[in-house]
């Protein structure tokens, strides 16, 4: 008996074909709409619930608002200091950010271009420390700040924040480096050009989508970090970072029954991320993607 298909068996099987390939773009369309509501519902919420007086958000949680009270956000701003809060972190973060962003690409340039004993150890060392927990280093990092003298001081934040991002910035980056063409970074050696000069003016410029991508991240991870500020900066409460001003508006607003301004006040530090996200979207897609096309 043949098993060659007959031409009359070929439009039924395209069309079971036709039909799977359906179901599977209506299920995942399903799941996409899906999971961008239980992203997106979450913020639409508090930012509704910013323009909402107090008394309107306590009788209807989850209505609209009939009239704006931007009054929530001056008292968020001012009454509950965020405004000195935000400033804080932006000041930790423009070190921080900058360190990280300068040393993890510095070290991933080497680890990804140059071969060396104790290449491949220290790329591990590296990975390894991504799976080291950051809540057992938190005693030893009091301590050992306490001594340095750097306790609560935005360098000592600055400080951590940077070995705190580093693993994860040299991993990704390493990665990226090694995608790169091989050919101008000889071609720029054969002209004479320092590995110095190689490495800021020809190699740091074709490596512009993966920096952005790994610098969202770190932003996002160190705008909203919360732990190591608690325990490493517990000195002048007008010190505090941003996550721990809100933490204490949240207290504070609980006592006072101001939910409009704590709503307010999260939506302002909602808003930086959400505006670098969108200002560098297509270069963070480009970035994480740029691995795969080669």
């Amino acid at each position: 008996m043949s098993l060659t298909k007959t031409p009359g068996d070929r439009p039924a099987e395209q069309r079971r074909q036709g039909v799977t390939g359906t179901t599977l773009n209506v299920f995942s369309h399903t799941f996409l709409v899906a999971w961008l509501v239980m992203a997106a519902a979450p913020l639409l919420l508090v930012v509704l619930n910013s323009l909402r007086p107090h008394g309107d958000i306590v009788s209807e949680p989850f209505g609209l608002p009939t009239d704006l009270e931007w009054a929530n956000f001056s008292n968020a701003w001012t009454s509950a200091n965020i405004g000195r809060y935000a400033l804080n972190s932006l000041i930790i973060l423009a070190g921080s950010l900058t360190g990280t962003m300068l040393l993890g690409s510095m070290a991933a340039y080497v680890l990804a271009r140059f071969e060396f004993p104790g290449n491949r150890l220290l790329h591990l060392l590296f990975v390894g420390g991504m799976m080291f927990p950051v809540f057992l280093a938190l005693v030893p990092l009091f301590f050992v700040l306490n001594n340095l003298g750097l306790l609560n001081t935005r360098q000592g934040l600055i400080v951590v924040y940077i070995a705190y991002s580093l693993p994860f910035t040299i991993f990704f980056l390493v990665a990226f480096f090694r995608t790169l063409p091989g050919g101008v970074q000889e071609a720029a050696t054969l002209d004479g050009a320092s590995h110095t000069r190689t490495f800021f003016q020809i190699m740091l410029p074709m490596a512009k989508p993966g920096l952005i991508s790994i610098g969202i991240f770190n932003f996002l991870g160190q705008w909203n970090q919360f732990v190591l500020p608690r325990v490493l900066n517990v000195g002048d409460p007008d010190d505090a970072v941003l996550p721990q001003g809100l933490a204490a508006l949240m207290v504070q607003q609980g006592y006072e029954g101001d939910w409009g301004a704590l709503y307010a006040g999260v939506t302002l530090a909602m808003m930086p991320v959400l505006v670098v996200y969108a200002a560098f979207q297509r270069q963070v897609q480009s970035g994480l993607t740029a691995g795969a096309v080669r």
